[in-house]
This record gives C-alpha cells, structure tokens and sequence, in this order.
C-alpha cells in the first residue's frame, strides 16, 4: 500500500481515540510508519538523502521500542509496498508526527499514573525527533531539486 495511503490511516485513528491507550498505539503506528519509510528511503530513494533516510528509520525504531507495551503488535507500516512521491510522503507524515505530539501532550496532561505520564514524554520526544528527520530529508530535497531540476523531476 501506499505511504500516503497509510499516513491517512493513521491520521484517521489517531483523530477517532479517544482513551489514552489508543493514542498512544496510534503514536507506536505513526512511528513504526516513519521506520518504514525511512527504510524505504534508505534503500530506494535519491543517494543523497540515503543517511538522512536511515537516520529517520533508527530514530522511528528506537521510538517503537520505547512506545511498545501491550498494545497491536501488529503495525500498519508492515503493508508498505510504495513511496510514489517522496516529497508528498514527507510532508504527510510530518504533519502526522505533529498530531502525534499533540495528542501525547493532551494524555500526558491527564495522566493519572505517573508510568504513562513519562511514556508520553518520551513519546513527544521521539515524535521531535523524527520530525527533525523528516524537516531535514525535505530541505535535502529541495536542495537537490535547485542543483538537478530535471533529474528530481524524473525520480518523482
């Protein structure tokens, strides 16, 4: 499936939780999603965003890890086939990862139990950090596009 198609599947969920532990198995799939795509990146995209890429699957699978507990083990991203327009894709999951820290803030402020309470904070913070990764792979494809129009325009 598409990525863009999943981040849509994700954006969904995450709007239609309500309890704190399905935001937070929303914010495991938006992570595991930006794992996946940064995999994909890493393995199929332009040479020049390949470390970024990867720096955005490691960051997106150490938040996984930290977000796991005992929820779906069964992630949305593993149905990835596809990132047609990488640049489309980038902007979809960064505004997905946006939503993600928000929705953590929102549990996090309402926490009763201080255990979800720091899951939460080190949720938003692995949800920061691969919006970094994200913000940084768009500003190298633009910076790709100004030095090599035509050949970014074929790869899209």
């Amino acid at each position: 499936m598409d990525a863009v198609r999943l981040i849509g599947a994700t954006r969904h969920a995450l709007a239609q939780s309500l309890a704190a532990e399905e935001i937070v198995a929303e914010a495991w799939q938006a992570q595991a999603l930006a794992q996946a795509v940064g995999s994909h990146l890493a393995a199929n995209g332009p040479l020049e965003l390949r470390s970024e890429a990867r720096g955005l699957s490691e960051a997106g699978g150490r938040a996984c890890g930290a977000l796991h507990r005992h929820g779906s083990d069964r992630a949305r991203a593993a149905q990835l086939s596809a990132v047609q327009d990488p640049r489309s894709v980038l902007i979809v999951l960064g505004g997905l990862l946006g939503e993600v820290g928000i929705a953590l803030v929102g549990v996090a402020c309402a926490a009763d139990e201080e255990t979800l309470y720091w899951q939460c904070i080190e949720a938003i913070d692995a949800a920061d950090e691969s919006s970094d990764r994200v913000r940084g792979l768009l500003r190298q494809l633009a910076a790709r596009e100004r030095l090599q129009p035509d050949s970014a325009a074929e790869s899209s």
